[in-house]
């Protein structure tokens, strides 16, 4: 008997469960990206973001399932919470999938929040906790 032969003996119901078997794993490996940059990632809308620190403040990079996202499409707002103090600075592009907002520092167990608009006036919220 051939793999044709026995496929062909499947009740639809059957090879849909069968077929839905293969295909199951794939769909749930969506949800928030590894960090690439040693940061904190998160999705939001389809999309990764990772906040990394640095001496000047605090760089989000974004990704569209596994490719760098154009940063120049968003702009935004970067709100810091550290314990009672909260700082704000703006989020601009600075590079290629690359947000920045200077003036802010993050210590353990701050929370923040980018608040981002598309060109296409798409608002964007994303939360982080920093551990």
């Amino acid at each position: 008997m051939t793999i044709k032969t026995k496929l062909s003996q499947l009740t639809p119901g059957a090879l849909m469960l069968a077929l839905s078997a293969l295909v199951v794993p794939t769909a749930m490996a969506h949800g928030a990206a590894a960090p690439v940059h040693g940061g904190i990632v998160q999705t939001a809308a389809d999309l990764s973001f990772e906040l990394v620190a640095t001496a000047e403040g605090v760089q989000i990079y974004i990704q569209d399932h596994g490719k760098d996202a154009d940063a120049s499409r968003f702009e935004g707002k970067l709100t810091v919470l550290n314990g009672a103090e909260k700082s704000e600075a703006p989020l601009k592009p600075a590079g290629a999938n690359r947000l920045e907002a200077k003036g802010v520092s993050l210590s353990k167990g701050a929370k923040a929040i980018a608040v981002l608009t598309t060109n296409s006036k798409k608002s964007i919220t994303v939360r982080f906790a920093v551990r």
